[in-house]
């Protein structure tokens, strides 16, 4: 069960406010919990706060930041299993999935803390020419400073961790706004940060409502901004954001190409089956285009179908779930909508297709034509498209047909095929043997086209989060 009400974190302090934001638990439709939400005017003391504290935790040796997120992953640790109760109830996660999130919060703090002793620069040779003869150089990384945070609804641990952990292992101090419709594990994160001794003003964590959140994007104070959501939302921050460098982790289509050489079929089907329709199938690299090769095509469907067939939809704190609720009745109509359009354009409904509320079936069509919305658009839950292919060189440009460009995966055993798909599909990662859905949280993530702009990954977010500075020295005795 979650507590009775939350506070957002000002300063470092917990603040139970009067305006408060009802969390639902997507599954009942009831509200379980309240959440204490800021105003602009709390918002400019969290920036100002932030600002104040930049020097302070510039100033702590890497080894002090590393004992803090070390700290974080022991307390993680211990309040396991209420965190991922946490969010099931908010996110309407299954719980097998929200254990597997929070485990993966854990690697991300693991990692930043490895991390935040490694932050090296470089001793440069700068006698590359007559003129620089006696000149020797070398840089440094510096937190870049006060950075504002914004988190989706579908990871709400690790996709703020993926914010917070890097930030705190470079000394950055930061302002956090989670998503409205799942607060409570950023909370927690905030409730934890509180116990440990960093700087005042290092964090906030502030519910708020979007006309409220301006600040998080304007504000001159804030030296960066990361973003992970909507394409619309994110390239509009983009625009409004000024000066400050700005990071987006936005949307995908996701396609896999099951090739002719694949030897394990059985395998496949099971990693598609988990990519396209885990969590509801609300992630930004869920499996939404499926590409099989005419030779397998038929076997494929035949048992992807079956299987797709046999999962079961349900609360999502039974063990059993695989598929529980979309995170809101009007996501589910969205997605709703798009699977009949795609039939009324000529798709065959393979499975699913049935909505409850905010359930919706795991859903599969074919013959979905390209301009079709569930074609063209991130469909952001549990549908996804059969297609089939003879040349693998086509089906690499039917990946590159979209607007989209995050990761995709192929399970062939050609080395050569491999080669020319990393050097050929416009993607930020290219997954072998497995689906674009699998991340792990050291490696470099992001997109490129409508998928973003900039990479996530402990020590790639850190470089973001931080600026190069020269030393040049002049030895005129040389």
């Amino acid at each position: 069960m979650l507590a009775k009400s939350y506070p957002y974190y000002l300063a470092n302090k917990a603040v139970y406010a009067n305006e408060d934001l009802d969390v639902t638990d997507k599954y009942s439709g009831d509200v379980a919990t309240r959440v204490a939400l800021a105003d602009a005017k709390v918002i400019d003391e969290a920036i100002a706060a932030a600002d104040a504290s930049q020097e302070a935790l510039r100033k702590m040796a890497p080894y002090e930041r590393q004992a803090i997120l070390n700290h974080c992953v022991k307390r993680f640790e211990e309040r396991f299993e209420e965190m991922a109760l946490a969010l099931c109830i908010e996110a309407g996660k299954p719980i097998k999935d929200a254990r597997g999130e929070v485990g993966r919060l854990i690697d991300t703090f693991r990692v930043a803390a490895e991390e935040a002793v490694r932050m090296n620069g470089e001793v440069m040779n700068l006698e590359v020419a007559p003129r620089a003869r006696g000149y020797s150089g070398m840089y440094k990384r510096v937190p870049i400073g006060p950075c504002s945070f914004i988190s989706p609804f579908n990871f709400p641990l690790n996709l703020a961790a993926h914010k917070i952990a890097p930030a705190l292992a470079v000394g950055c101090p930061f302002v956090l706004k989670p998503a409205s419709r799942t607060p409570i594990g950023a909370l927690i994160i905030g409730e934890i940060l509180a116990e440990t001794d960093l700087p005042e003003g290092a964090f906030s964590i502030l519910p708020c409502s979007r006309d409220g959140a301006d600040l998080f994007t304007t504000d001159d104070r804030l030296k960066l901004l990361s973003f992970t959501g909507s394409p619309d939302v994110g390239w509009d921050l983009k625009a409004r954001a000024g000066k400050k460098p700005v990071v987006l982790e936005l949307g995908g289509n996701a396609a896999c190409i099951v090739d002719e050489d694949t030897d394990d079929l059985d395998d496949a089907i099971e990693r598609i089956i988990f990519g396209a329709f885990y969590q509801s199938g609300q992630s930004c690299i869920g499996v939404q285009r499926i590409m099989v090769h005419e030779s397998l095509y038929d076997r494929f469907k035949a048992d992807f179908i079956k299987k797709v067939a046999d999962l079961k939809m349900g609360d999502p704190k039974d063990e059993a779930t695989f598929i529980g609720p979309m995170i809101s009745l009007s996501e589910a109509n969205r997605l709703k909508g798009w699977i009949d359009e795609a039939q009324e354009l000529g798709g065959d409904l393979l499975a699913g297709g049935e909505q409850d509320g905010a359930m919706l079936q795991a859903t599969v069509l074919e013959n979905v034509p390209p301009h079709a919305q569930l074609n063209t658009e991130e469909a952001f839950g549990p549908a996804a498209i059969l297609s089939s292919f003879s040349d693998f060189d086509a089906a690499l440009a039917q990946v590159n047909d979209s607007k989209f460009g995050l990761q995709a995966g192929i399970f062939t055993k050609d080395i050569y095929k491999i080669q020319k798909a990393w050097d050929e599909l416009e993607v930020g990662g290219v997954v072998i043997g497995d689906v674009p859905s699998w991340r792990v949280d050291n490696m470099p993530y992001g997109g490129v086209k409508d998928s973003g702009v900039g990479r996530e990954g402990i020590k790639f977010a850190m470089e973001d989060m931080t600026e190069l500075r020269l030393l040049v020295i002049r030895d005129k005795n040389r």
